[in-house]
């Protein structure tokens, strides 16, 4: 008798531990999962934005009385980011280029 109170002991403990290690998931109802919770639809992609690019001018003409000056008497102004530097032979504003360092019109007076 002894033996057999063991063997269903055992049992009961092995299937106690057994059931334990099983996840086991019910389904939900399609009543119950409609009522509580609204469905919210994804973009397939977010929706990619074009840069625009801006124009930027290589001459300008723009007054003296606006533009800066350099300690050593150059005019120069900056628009955009971007430096533009007097020349002296016809007073206009362009873009800053290395070419520039060569050239006489972009010289000190």
């Amino acid at each position: 008798m002894k033996n057999f109170r063991h063997i269903i002991t055992a049992l009961v403990i092995i299937s106690i531990l057994g059931s334990c290690s099983k996840k086991t998931h019910p389904a939900e109802s399609t009543s119950t999962s409609t009522a509580n919770t609204t469905s919210v639809a994804k973009p397939a992609s977010p929706a990619r934005v074009k840069k625009v690019k801006t124009v930027v001018p290589k001459v300008i003409v723009v007054n003296d009385s606006v533009a800066s000056k350099t300690f050593d008497g150059r005019y120069y102004y900056d628009l955009g980011g971007h430096r533009y530097w007097r020349s002296n032979k016809d007073g206009k504003y362009y873009i800053y280029n290395k070419s520039m360092n060569s050239d006489p019109a972009f010289k000190k007076q």
